[in-house]
């Protein structure tokens, strides 16, 4: 999942050869250049409307485990230190505010 600013044809190609689905959106400027280019401009690339609207509760996430300090500056070292920080911070969250 990405904004509308990473819809390029070579960020869509990088992520085709390494078999991810992109669930990008189209910039307009895009779909003019297509439209006017006719049946040369090639179809539109796949979008997943449902799927792209999940990208908030992924960058909520992602901004409520950087409220804490030993997450966003990553003091750990190792790998296994620093994901069991991850951990302890989910887990914090969760008793916080859990969801129903």
């Amino acid at each position: 999942m990405a904004a509308k600013a990473y819809s390029s044809k070579s960020n869509r190609g990088y992520l085709r050869a390494h078999g991810i689905t992109a669930v990008i959106p189209v910039k307009n400027d895009q779909k003019a250049n297509r439209r006017n280019c006719g049946s040369a401009g090639g179809r539109p690339p796949a979008f997943d409307a449902e799927g792209y609207k999940q990208r908030n509760t992924v960058e909520r996430c992602f901004n409520k485990l950087k409220g804490f300090r030993a997450v966003a500056t990553r003091y750990d070292k190792l790998d296994i230190v620093y994901q069991a920080t991850i951990d302890v911070a989910s887990i914090k969250i969760w008793l916080r505010d859990p969801v129903p």
